[in-house]
């Protein structure tokens, strides 16, 4: 969301300094100055008093040695900081064309002696809010009075980014001078947007196997009276035996061989009798509830 206002800034004025845009259409931009002046904070208070005097507000006065910051008006409405090229209002040019006058003079670039900190990068995060890109359309920068800078009408209508006072149309002054103009950018560089947290790849659930009681039941009945060996429903059986085992019933000899034969009843019966279960109850031929039991203790699930 655009930045009306920056927040670490100090305000100036009464926060009315313009009006509303004459291209919102039209790609944002923004404007540096220099206000030809000292710096620290005596040039800051003074600078800031005079240009409400003569009704030339910028909306940003920063001074590159403090790292001071102060607001004079939204950056949704225009500044008061250009002349007109004829018809066109420069001030009212783009979705935004944020004015800011930089303490310090355009013979002497303040990106050699500045020391630019917090408060600046949060004037070029709220420049970047608006969509400001990070290039200088018009190029070179005024190196002096009456160097010919390029001052574009077309360029100026039409491409949004970063310009100098010097870049124009309609004007003639030649600040900012020759500031690095990378070196604004590289002052506050961009940060990558928050990742979202990648979550490790889960390992999918192995389902639980199956048991189906009617065949436990129909091998108990079978096996221990059948040929020695007889598996009438291994498959089940094999899942019931390891987990008879697991519960210290049945000897590994015999378990997992798919046979409910004597050895598996017995251990059955004695499950059962761990489980409260009497007489005619504990006779190692499974019920469904205590099946049901042993294979939420063992990882199974029953089919009655």
């Amino acid at each position: 969301m655009a930045e009306i206002w920056i927040k670490e800034a100090t305000r100036l004025g009464d926060g009315s300094i313009g009006g509303a845009m004459d291209t919102p259409s039209a790609p944002p931009r923004v404007v540096w100055h220099t206000t030809e002046s000292g710096t620290g904070n005596a040039s800051f208070d003074a600078v800031g008093k005079y240009l409400i005097t003569v009704a030339s507000e910028p909306h940003i006065l920063y001074d590159p040695t403090t790292d001071r910051l102060a607001q004079y008006g939204p950056l949704s409405q225009s500044a008061r900081a250009l002349k007109n090229d004829g018809s066109l209002r420069t001030n009212r040019t783009g979705k935004a064309c944020i004015q800011i006058e930089v303490l310090g003079k355009a013979a002497t670039p303040f990106t050699k002696t500045w020391k630019p900190g917090p408060n600046f990068r949060a004037l070029m995060r709220a420049i970047r809010s608006w969509g400001v890109p990070d290039v200088w359309p018009a190029g070179e920068l005024a190196t002096s009075y009456g160097d010919n800078a390029s001052r574009s009408r077309t360029v100026w209508t039409t491409k949004g980014g970063h310009y100098g006072h010097s870049n124009i149309p309609g004007n003639d002054h030649w600040d900012p001078g020759a500031i690095d103009r990378q070196a604004i950018f590289k002052a506050a560089p961009v940060q990558p947007a928050p990742t979202t947290p990648t979550k490790p790849p889960t390992t999918p659930t192995k389902p639980k196997p199956v048991v189906d009681l009617s065949n436990l039941i129909a091998a108990a009945r079978r096996d221990p009276g059948a040929k020695q060996g007889a598996t009438t429903h291994a498959a089940d059986v094999k899942i019931v035996e390891a987990a008879l085992r697991a519960e210290g019933l049945l000897a590994a000899l015999y378990a997992g061989d798919g046979s409910w034969g004597t050895t598996t009843i017995k251990a059955y019966a004695a499950l059962q009798r761990r489980y409260g279960y009497t007489g005619s109850a504990a006779d190692g031929i499974p019920g469904l509830a205590s099946l049901t039991r042993l294979g939420k203790a063992r990882n199974f699930t029953v089919k009655s």
